[in-house]
């Protein structure tokens, strides 16, 4: 395999001139050009584009950084992150988080330039974090996460809890329960505890009860929210519909209400939220949020991000609509 010394001493100059000529420097006359490019051609020559960047004080890559990377959600994001950046000179290092202080090991990791940008997907960097990537250069960009001195993109959770609840009102139901995760999120995002709000002011607004016991919390998995939908569907007055902060979640309490005996939508509607792929096959009525769309508006910010000096915080909210679908009905009782 051919180096760079081998094309400097074929072409008869020095490493510096064929280096400045990978690099497009306009300190190389045309003809020198021409002749180190037909050297470069004749041998085959591939430049290390690692060494490349770093003498460049670059790396080309960006930083993207999840919680749970086996959830739906986050790799529907993933995906609009790649194909956004697929086009581009740089390249994707995916960085996982599974656990709170995992989470705060690897924004400290991070800081230490080992990526030219960053995307946080699903997570909110602290203020002492956030001080951390500024003094080391590092433009970060938020995707359903927040803080007030960074640029993010985010859905109004809160819109699309009412309009979750909303539904459910139009069609006669008045015992509406929610299902979610607890409202002190150790990731720093808060997107189940804003659906909550949102489902409230909708009952509110209907005139209808705002009753405890038909709002319950619980860590994200399958058999807690069996545990939930049993608590709910054991009350002395069930509730005839349950908005689910999350499809994952809406899955599960489809499947332990029907193994109650309470057929969806028959005796039970369920109503999830994000629209995951899995969502159509089984007819689960949900509120769409842009995921894929949202992983490519924030590539696109932090593309912007590494072209200019600095990016000014802004916070740009992507709309959700309502996906009718077959798991939720007027109510028989």
């Amino acid at each position: 395999m051919s180096t760079i010394v081998d094309v400097a001493a074929r072409a008869g100059v020095g490493v510096g001139t064929v280096s400045r000529v990978l690099n497009e420097s306009p300190l190389v006359s045309d003809k020198t050009r021409e002749r180190v490019l037909a050297v470069i051609e004749e041998l085959d020559y591939r430049p290390s584009h690692m060494a490349r960047n770093l003498s460049l004080g670059r790396t080309l890559t960006v930083g993207v950084i999840v919680p749970f990377l086996t959830q739906a959600a986050v790799m529907d994001r993933i995906r609009g992150i790649v194909a956004t950046l697929r086009t581009t000179p740089y390249d994707i290092v995916l960085f996982t988080v599974e656990t709170p202080a995992q989470r705060s090991e690897q924004f400290r990791n991070l800081a230490r330039n080992r990526v030219d940008g960053l995307l946080s997907v699903s997570l909110s960097p602290d203020d002492q974090e956030v001080e951390r990537f500024r003094r080391a250069g590092i433009p970060v960009v938020l995707i359903n996460g927040r803080h007030d001195s960074l640029p993010r993109v985010v859905t109004d959770d809160t819109a699309g809890g009412a309009l979750a609840t909303r539904h459910l009102i139009k069609l006669g139901h008045q015992r509406i329960a929610f299902i979610g995760e607890p409202t002190l999120d150790p990731y720093g995002v808060g997107w189940s505890e804003c659906r909550q709000i949102g489902y409230r002011n909708a009952l509110e607004d209907a005139g209808l009860e705002i009753r405890a016991e038909y709002q319950l919390l619980g860590q994200p998995g399958r058999a807690v929210a069996h545990r939930l939908t049993r608590e709910l569907l054991r009350l002395p007055e069930p509730p005839t519909a349950v908005f689910v902060a999350s499809d994952k979640q809406a899955l599960a309490v489809m499947e332990a209400a029907q193994d109650m005996g309470f057929d969806v939508p028959g005796r039970l509607s369920v109503i999830g939220f994000d629209d995951i792929d899995i969502a159509k096959y089984v007819g689960l009525t949900t509120v769409h949020q842009p995921l894929f769309e949202s992983g490519c508006r924030g590539a696109e910010l932090i593309l912007e991000a590494l072209q200019v000096e600095t990016l000014e915080p802004f916070e740009e909210v992507l709309p959700v609509d309502l996906v009718q679908r077959k798991s939720t009905a007027p109510p028989t009782s």
